[in-house]
This record gives structure tokens, C-alpha cells and sequence, in this order.
């Protein structure tokens, strides 16, 4: 189930061995992304998690909006 979390908490878990993924679309992604952040837009997550992901490592979930 997905919560929020504290940035401290993001570099824990990152340090842990968890896998960083920004939701942003493709462009935003390349213009700008945190260090290490795989890339699968959300509207791919469906299609791409499971063939890029690792089942068994926690995975962070990114997305900024400036709206």
C-alpha cells in the first residue's frame, strides 16, 4: 500500500538497496530526475514495471507537480 514518506526515509531505504521510479513523462524525466531514478512514466507502469523492476527490492515512487 502506498504513504508517504521523509526524504531522510528515501535515502535509508535507497542506501537499503530500494529502487528509485519517477512517474514523470519521458521529456521531464530527461530534462530534470533525482540521481539513480529509473524512468517509467505512469502511464507505462502497467506495461513496464514487471520487466524492470525487482520483485523483491522496495520501490520508491516519484512525482513532482508543480500544479
Amino acid at each position: 500500500m502506498p504513504k508517504g514518506i521523509r526524504r531522510d526515509e528515501v535515502e535509508r531505504l535507497l542506501s537499503e538497496g530500494a529502487q528509485l521510479v519517477e512517474v514523470l513523462p519521458r521529456e521531464e524525466y530527461e530534462e530534470e530526475h533525482l540521481p539513480g531514478a529509473i524512468s517509467i512514466p505512469i502511464r507505462r507502469i502497467d506495461k513496464e514495471a514487471g520487466d524492470r523492476l525487482d520483485p523483491n527490492r522496495p520501490v520508491i515512487v516519484y512525482c513532482w507537480d508543480s500544479a
